[in-house]
């Protein structure tokens, strides 16, 4: 997001200022990210301060405010501040329609919030089928919610193919349950079992499951690593694996194949819908199905000779996500709510 901001600040008539939270107990990302980008970082009681929040905002004197959806009690309450009734209000939303009785009750509870709305920016078709079930008419929505870094990760490929395709596995994300740790953990095992020479896989991120990675064959727990130190690890590998059980639309995912990575994920990472091609750029299995992603790990390190190609298919699918884009995207969004 820190690449897509400064995107989106040199983009003529945009005058962003940025209200964020600092990291917090799930990772550990160094807050010089944002250098440069005018913002307010809260800290873990200030987050929860609505008239802290509302002040903040209102000291901007907003033309459009744009809320990270509805989770936050204090984001919430913004639409409904008399300071801010002249202002339009975005809302940006990642989660999959999944029809559980709490996201119907929540067609009732939110409508209010979501008539406030004067657009609604999703991630893609998961999301666009949500929004649509919120009473969002379809010209309010649009799509293209996040981008990442493709100046920094696009070269990636190229560097690749020059030294030698890696003959290594890599997972970045929480080392959390959504995550599916327990399923990548077992898949890998099943992998190693019926391959005469395995690859490695190394995992950087952080959360309560990382002993789960520590002390198995195989596997190289780098831990949580900041996004400036990342390059390195990104081009050192041959192949991205998610095996996520609950994954709305993962970026990582998307900056794998920026970097020019064939990606292994499950049917539950919403990014997949729009990125991975199976069997043309990657592959893709079912939730909660470790001998599905045994299988998979085997079938990349089959294809060794096709990964570049794939790699390189990879990229044209994640190009519409780049910082570069994702600016524009907004520019032109910002100015027609003018």
């Amino acid at each position: 997001m820190a690449a897509c901001w400064r995107a989106l600040a040199g983009q003529s008539g945009v005058d962003p200022f940025v209200v964020a939270f600092e990291a917090g107990q799930s990772t550990a990302f160094n807050d010089g990210l944002m250098e440069g980008i005018p913002s307010r970082l809260l800290g873990p009681d200030e987050r929860h301060d609505a008239r802290l929040v509302r002040d903040l905002v209102v000291e901007q004197n907003p033309d459009v405010v744009v809320l990270s959806g509805w989770f936050h009690p204090p984001y919430r309450r913004l639409p409904f501040r008399r300071a801010l009734r002249d202002a339009r209000f975005v809302m940006g939303m990642d989660t999959p329609w999944q029809g559980t009785g709490r996201q119907r009750l929540g067609r009732w509870v939110l409508r209010p919030f979501v008539q406030r709305m004067d657009r609604v920016v999703v991630t893609g078709e998961r999301s666009w089928q949500y929004a649509r079930r919120l009473g969002v008419a379809p010209d309010r929505i649009v799509r293209g919610l996040y981008g990442v870094d493709e100046t920094t990760l696009g070269p990636l490929w190229e560097q690749r193919r020059a030294n030698g395709w890696p003959r290594r596995f890599l997972f970045v994300g929480r080392f959390a349950d959504e995550k599916a740790v327990d399923v990548l953990v077992e898949g890998y095992a099943r992998y190693r079992d019926a391959s005469d020479d395995p690859w490695p896989l190394v995992c950087c991120g952080k959360g309560p499951m990382a002993d789960r990675l520590d002390r198995q064959p195989g596997i190289d727990n780098r831990g949580f690593v900041q996004p400036g130190d990342m390059e390195g690890i990104w081009a050192e590998a041959g192949a991205f694996v998610l095996s996520s059980r609950f994954d709305p639309w993962p970026l990582a995912l998307v900056e794998a194949a920026t970097s020019g990575l064939p990606v292994v994920c499950s049917d539950a990472c919403g990014s997949a819908v729009e990125i991975v091609r199976n069997g043309y750029n990657g592959v893709r299995v079912p939730d909660e199905d470790s001998d599905a992603l045994g299988r998979a790990f085997r079938r990349i390190q089959r294809r060794y000779d096709d990964l570049p190609e794939w790699g390189r298919r990879a990229q044209r699918f994640a190009a519409p996500h780049s910082a570069e884009r994702w600016g524009e995207r907004w520019a032109r969004l910002l100015h027609n709510l003018k």
